[in-house]
């Protein structure tokens, strides 16, 4: 028996191919046709989710006098010749230009030479990130970067940013493991610059990131801050959530400046003292002339603002000859003999402080003016004076500081200290353990700063080491690049001028508080010993291991 033939409406395949072609090309005609009535559509859609949410941002109180402002302007555009149809003429060619496709151009490619410069390092990290028994080997020999490397950024033919996975088996836990790496990114991405280096291992992923240097054209100045917070100096944008305004010489000045002083914004650390602070003193270590004396004539001119300020020069060379007699400076000292009298009248001046604190607690009184105005004492090279003391047979002067240290914060008295690398065993123990506060200067070896700072900086060393350039680390909180701003002695003629003529505007009888009370000093004989006996203490191995360090 013969079959039938289906009918042709199911048998005839391309007549449906035909009918989607025929409905796909009138969809396309309709839109081309359509095109500027949908761009001004998605314009005007847009325009009004801007007026809802402008309208919901707008403060209830200022939504009256909008509506009055808005409804003046159409009856002004009804009343003007030809004014609605320009109004409307308006209205649909914002809508329109609103309404465009805003569709960004795909991402170029890297340029030939960029693909080399990557192609170059994925191959450098095989040995390191590859095993013989990865059956999916993510770094191969004759792979290429593009599955390995996610994310890159060129600028002026140099790589500032590069985004890598690495396989899971990768020990990155380990320092060793992680050293080697990054010795090689550095060297690979091109030395004379620094490299920070963030550690994924969660997800195996590692960025390196390329940072510019810190500006060092910055000087000494009163900067805008809160009372209790002083400006240790000046770090990365990314690495601190605050910035304050600071004035720039001008070139005519001695600095690389515009036509005048130039005000910007910079980010900050910022060093917290009071009752309040975790971190009330700072040691402060460096080589000879890596900018320690700088960083505490600066914390002394700020501290002038609102505290008062005992220095005590163990160096003896006078740096700090120009702040003798200022408002606000009780003394400068750099004598074995002044030196211990100036510090046995600060530990009293403490105990007192202490009295006065807990008499006003328990009667439920205010803390009196002279006891609230802070106290800060200012200490650079006490290891000299403590050989000084040794030699002429006199008690360590820095013993003197264990009162300060350890009651200060509650007595409102900040102790900042700074000494030499190379004088970390002469050091005494309560002035390692109270000051939590570290900042490291000049070029040194990462295993010298991770000593100091108890932790390991995050960035390559840097190839020039400006003076005023290093690390600090507040606390417990992570290790900062640092550029401490100029503040060198007025007196010294070999420093530039636009920096001696800031620290002396500093100086001058305006700029500190000298209607403020001044504490009561009592009288000290100079060549009386401490009556509190020195407390023994084992030295901390977080500094102690700078000594048997090499310096390099």
């Amino acid at each position: 028996m013969a079959r039938r033939p289906l009918p042709s409406i199911l048998s005839s395949r391309p007549a449906l191919v035909r009918g989607r072609d025929l409905a796909r090309t009138a969809a396309d005609g309709a839109g081309d046709v359509l095109h500027p009535v949908i761009t001004i559509a998605r314009g005007v859609r847009r325009q009004a989710s801007w007026a809802g949410g402008w309208w919901g941002r707008t403060p209830k109180d200022r939504r009256g006098p909008a509506l009055l402002l808005a409804a003046t302007a159409a009856v002004i555009v009804a009343m003007m010749p030809y004014g609605p149809i320009l109004g409307v003429a308006a209205l649909v060619a914002s809508a329109a230009w609103m309404g465009r496709d805003r569709n960004a151009s795909a991402p170029a490619g890297p340029t030939e030479a960029e693909g080399v410069r990557l192609q170059s390092l994925y191959e450098a990290l095989v040995p390191y990130l590859s095993d013989p028994g990865d059956p999916a080997p993510l770094y191969t020999h004759d792979g290429g970067w593009e599955q390995a490397f996610s994310g890159y950024e060129f600028r002026d033919g140099r790589l500032v940013r590069l985004h890598l996975r690495y396989p899971a088996y990768f020990t990155d836990g380990e320092e060793d493991s992680r050293v080697r790496v990054e010795q090689l990114l550095h060297a690979k991405a091109g030395r004379g610059r620094e490299y920070r280096f963030d550690w994924n291992e969660e997800e195996n992923h590692l960025t390196l990131t390329a940072l510019p240097p810190l500006p060092t054209d910055i000087v000494a100045q009163r900067f805008v801050t809160s009372p209790g917070e002083t400006v240790l100096g000046f770090t990365d944008s990314d690495a601190v959530q605050r910035t304050v305004p600071v004035t720039v010489p001008s070139a005519e000045d001695g600095t690389a400046g515009g036509d005048g002083p130039v005000t910007r914004d910079a980010p900050p650390v910022l060093w917290r003292t009071g009752a309040r602070s975790t971190e009330p003193h700072l040691l402060a270590l460096g080589q000879p002339g890596t900018g320690t004396t700088s960083l505490l004539r600066s914390i002394a001119l700020q501290a002038l603002v609102h505290g008062d300020v005992v220095i005590v020069d163990g160096s003896g060379t006078g740096e700090y000859a120009s702040l003798a007699g200022r408002p606000g400076v009780l003394a400068v000292e750099d004598g074995v003999l002044g030196a211990a009298a100036t510090l046995e009248w600060a530990a009293h001046e403490t105990e007192r402080r202490l009295i006065a604190v807990n008499r006003a607690r328990q009667a439920g009184n205010p803390v009196a003016d002279d006891v609230r105005r802070p106290l800060w004492i200012v200490v650079d090279r006490p290891t000299a004076l403590t050989q000084l003391a040794l030699a002429e047979g006199r008690p360590d002067p820095q013993t003197l500081l264990d009162v300060p240290l350890r009651h200060g914060r509650t007595a409102n008295v900040a102790v900042a200290v700074a000494d030499q690398l190379d004088a970390t065993e002469a050091l005494a123990p309560v002035v390692i353990s109270q000051t939590r506060a570290r900042v490291v200067l000049g070029p040194l070896a990462p295993e010298h700063v991770q000593a100091v700072l108890g932790a390991p900086q995050r960035t390559t060393p840097a190839a020039d080491v400006p003076p005023g350039r290093g690390y600090a680390r507040l606390g417990t909180g992570p290790v900062l690049r640092l550029q401490v701003p100029a503040a060198p002695d007025p007196f010294d003629e070999e420093a530039p001028a636009a920096q001696r003529s800031a620290v002396l505007a500093l100086l001058s009888p305006d700029g500190a508080d000298a209607a403020a009370p001044a504490p009561h000093v009592p009288d000290a004989e100079p060549g009386r010993a401490p009556a509190t006996e020195a407390v023994v203490l084992r030295k901390d191995t977080v500094v102690r291991t700078v000594a048997d360090l090499e310096l390099g």
